[in-house]
């Protein structure tokens, strides 16, 4: 290897340019053959090492995110009616909301694509580079429990507090007890005004204070959430999931003389 091929590759690394130094010599044969500017060549240098951190960025940022299975909304199923149309995603996307600190509660019963639009809005936000988070009402409720006995717990509470995006998936789905519907009320109270928030749940917000055992909490913890919020009601004659589950079985016609038996499976 040339020396001086060798020292830059060397300096890239003791200045964490790991990219740099792992695509020098691709990029230096490529500046040969097209012999570019100065100025051209040293843009394609750092590009290619912004890049790589982007790219790095973004699978930290996603795996700390918890995404569920099913976040990409370039593949959402629109033949699904379900009460939102292709333009208000479109319009949702384009995450102007998040900007303004505008919070957004998805309603509506299982199988209607409140956590596949919720998981997708989180998603992409951690493509432009916003601090988001998905978390089932399950883990803040693990979170908040925990957070003064682990420090696990309290790591994780501190990236709830810090976030620009939070989801909570399916929230009121049981009743909460006492001391953890008020540790529910002191997170979003305390960050209310600097995090957006997106909300699922099959609970109509008049139904929270059945869930929390409290009218005047439940009233506090809704002033919060819906002062700047879009309240989008999904609805669908089926469950999706329902509509396209899988099978083990593979579809098979079994044909004797004219009579075709199809397999059927029993829900």
């Amino acid at each position: 290897m040339d020396t001086t091929i060798k020292n830059i590759k060397d300096y890239a690394r003791e200045l964490r340019l790991s990219a740099l130094a792992l695509e020098l010599e691709p990029l230096l044969e490529d500046a040969r053959r097209q012999l570019p500017a100065y100025s051209d060549f040293a843009h394609s240098l750092l590009h290619t090492e912004i890049l790589c951190r982007r790219k790095a960025k973004l699978e930290r940022s996603t795996k700390t995110a918890r995404l569920p299975l099913l976040h990409d909304l370039d593949k959402y199923d629109h033949s699904f009616v379900n009460g939102i149309i292709p333009a208000q995603l479109k319009q949702l996307r384009q995450l102007l909301w998040l900007d303004q600190h505008f919070n957004m509660m998805l309603i509506g019963p299982s199988g209607t694509s409140k956590s596949f639009l919720a998981g997708g809005l989180c998603y992409d936000a951690l493509q432009l580079g916003y601090r988001a988070l998905f978390r089932t009402m399950d883990q803040i409720i693990q979170t908040i429990k925990l957070k003064e006995i682990t420090s696990a717990a309290a790591q994780e509470y501190k990236r709830l507090q810090t976030a620009h995006l939070l989801v909570i998936d399916d929230i009121m789905m049981f009743p909460l007890e006492k001391e953890v519907a008020v540790g529910l009320f002191q997170l979003i109270n305390q960050i209310h005004e600097q995090t957006s928030f997106i909300i699922t749940t099959n609970k109509n917000p008049k139904e929270w204070a059945e869930m929390l055992g409290d009218e005047v909490l439940a009233s506090a913890l809704l002033d919060r959430l819906l002062y700047r919020c879009e309240v989008i009601k999904l609805n669908a004659d089926n469950s999706y999931r329902l509509e396209h589950r899988k099978t083990i079985f593979k579809q098979q016609n079994l044909v004797k003389g004219e009579t075709v038996l199809k397999k059927e499976v029993v829900l």
